[in-house]
């Protein structure tokens, strides 16, 4: 059973270069990959902060939250 990473971004150049290079690279053996634009979807900023995502872009695997660089803190994107 595959387990879920879930990268959470911005539509920033940060983010998208994130996107590109970091979440492409995550073996599709292993994970189910959900790309979630939060500029876009606003109805998920709560189940961000909820595993902990601080700022964009981040990456959540299994539940926790890594932050790779930072785009944009979570507030701002309210």
């Amino acid at each position: 059973m595959k387990s879920k990473a879930i990268f959470y971004h911005a539509g920033c150049p940060v983010c998208i270069a994130a996107e590109q290079n970091l979440a492409s690279a995550i073996d599709p053996a292993r994970y189910e990959v959900e790309v979630v634009h939060l500029g876009s979807d606003r109805s998920r900023l709560e189940e961000a902060e909820g595993f902990g995502v601080k700022s964009v872009p981040a990456l959540v695997l299994d539940g926790a939250a890594f932050h790779i660089n930072f785009g944009a803190g979570i507030d701002a994107l309210r």
